[in-house]
């Protein structure tokens, strides 16, 4: 009987039409500024992490170009202390960085800052997992054949991980679009901050669900595009 009665006020006409006209008036921006800084905030936490993950495996003690220890250390250290961070408390923490910055450390470009620095890391480790898939026989086969690092990085490693890379990646820009959903609390704009503002604070259940629908939504597209890409690059299955 009680839900009855919620999808009977849920429902109502009046709430349906103030529900269409929010929809039809504020979601468009929204689905925008989250598609923006979703991207924008993967391809920088990419450019950022490709090149750790990258090191995490090579600079090994036995790796095609091994690094320091202590500088190995202080890498993995540094990673896994961002990844710890639960997401608000961090983008909390590097408010002044985000001031610095953009300036401002609310609206949907101060929610850039923290999301890139949220998810380089978790990138980083991605990318690491994903090289050490590699066929350890390509390696030293192209080190027999005296290719630098540079180029076995370049020639074998990243080429012949790309379907694992693209599926990461994937699972990357999901997770920031889902991180992107929750800065709403703290002035982040996009779909998020109709969700907070409208179902929270207002209890319009209507726009919150219609919020949470086209992030779904979202991430399937994502999902979508990303697994296609990832088996049309994978030689294996051609």
């Amino acid at each position: 009987m009680a839900l009855t009665e919620f999808f009977h006020e849920l429902l109502a006409p009046d709430k349906v039409d103030e529900a269409w006209l929010i929809i039809q008036n504020q979601f468009p921006t929204a689905i925008w500024e989250t598609l923006y800084v979703t991207v924008l905030s993967t391809l920088f936490a990419i450019l950022i992490g490709l090149p750790l993950g990258v090191l995490l495996v090579t600079g090994e003690k036995k790796g095609i170009l091994p690094l320091p220890a202590w500088l190995m250390q202080t890498l993995n250290v540094i990673i896994n202390l961002l990844r710890s961070v639960p997401f608000l408390i961090l983008m909390i923490m590097v408010f002044p960085l985000t001031r610095a910055i953009v300036g401002t450390v609310v609206g949907t470009e101060a929610t850039v800052v923290p999301l890139v620095i949220a998810a380089f890391p978790f990138v980083a480790r991605l990318t690491e997992s994903s090289l050490r898939e590699v066929n350890p026989n390509l390696i030293e086969m192209a080190q027999s054949m005296g290719a630098s690092p540079l180029q076995i990085i370049t020639k074998v490693m990243i080429p012949e991980s790309v379907p694992s890379l693209l599926s990461n990646a994937t699972i990357a820009i999901t997770t920031v679009l889902g991180y992107s959903a929750m800065s709403g609390i703290l002035g982040g704009g996009g779909l998020g901050k109709i969700a907070i503002n409208y179902g929270y604070y207002r209890y319009k259940d209507l726009i919150m669900i219609a919020a949470v629908i086209l992030l779904i939504v979202l991430v399937q597209l994502f999902q979508s595009v990303g697994t296609r890409l990832a088996v049309h690059s994978d030689k294996r299955l051609k």
